[in-house]
């Protein structure tokens, strides 16, 4: 039957040699597991059968997105072998594969955000304060890139310190902010409005005085990032991400950091857990001394 459907997609349905090597070597490492059960065969597999490969595949250590490959093969394989009437029935198409591991969000640790924010910039030029904000604004308030760039000077407030921003759907919220932001926009905004010719209301703003593009936040974000880490990810959203964990590492509540951020569910906000989880695993590795 294998054979059968290699030449189907060979010459019907003209199918890259590469997808063809991808098909076969799914049937074939699927018909071999069968081989370990006595009395079956691609013929009388059933659903259960197939989730019992599966899993014998997770337990080799095949991540799951090569094991919803393979699944996507054997469902295509009995679709076919359905149609021209080589199965009575179709084990796979109930067969629901592993969901992928979503990766952990990238974020710099306490002490490199510390090396970053507490060296100064050889000289007070208008570029280097503007940066600086843009660091200690990602930093201090997990905004994203686009709320950022929104902000207005008429959404910050220095008698209750807070920032309004507005986010997806045009949601608005209001987020406390330390002493250290306060000064660096109190600085920033006197240096910005004796240097540059505003046409924009925008608090950051270009040298020409118009508000502040989503590729130069990213540029300088990313320049000052590679001074102090080595990841590869090195966007404005690492700084949300260490925002994020850096709140929950000191005992913000999980709901807490949700309204910060933003979020519409504490369900997304929980992959942060996971995160410091990772964070003590490794601490409790080094310092055990059994682990």
């Amino acid at each position: 039957m294998i054979e059968q459907f290699l030449n189907y997609l060979r010459y019907e349905r003209n199918a890259s040699v590469h997808t063809i090597a991808v098909y076969e070597r799914s049937l074939r490492d699927f018909e071999t597991y069968l081989g370990g059960l006595e009395g079956h065969s691609l013929v009388t597999a059933d659903a259960d059968m197939i989730r019992g490969w599966m899993e014998s595949m997770m337990d080799r250590g095949v991540k799951a997105t090569s094991v919803n490959t393979c699944l996507s093969s054997l469902r295509s394989f009995y679709r076919f072998a359905l149609s021209r009437k080589l199965v009575e029935k179709d084990p796979a198409h109930l067969v629901t594969g592993p969901k992928k591991a979503k990766p952990l969000p990238q974020f710099l640790r306490e002490r490199e955000m510390d090396e970053l924010l507490d060296s100064k910039p050889e000289g007070d030029t208008f570029d280097n304060v503007r940066t600086r904000v843009i660091l200690i604004l990602f930093y201090e308030t997990g905004i994203r890139l686009s709320e950022l760039i929104g902000i207005d000077d008429k959404d910050i407030d220095f008698v209750q310190h807070s920032l309004k921003v507005t986010g997806k759907r045009n949601k608005q919220r209001v987020i406390p902010f330390g002493d250290e932001l306060e000064r660096e926009l109190v600085a920033y905004m006197q240096m910005r409005d004796e240097t540059v010719v505003k046409s924009s209301e925008a608090l950051l703003l270009t040298n020409r005085g118009r508000r502040i593009t989503r590729t130069q936040v990213y540029q300088a974000v990313r320049s000052n990032l590679s001074e102090v880490t080595t990841m590869k990810k090195r966007s404005p959203h690492v700084l949300r991400h260490t925002f994020a964990t850096a709140m929950l590492n000191h005992g913000a509540s999980l709901e807490e950091v949700k309204n910060l951020l933003g979020h519409e569910s504490v369900s997304t906000t929980q992959i942060y857990t996971h995160t410091t989880f990772e964070q003590l695993k490794r601490v409790y590795k080094d310092a055990h001394p059994r682990a």
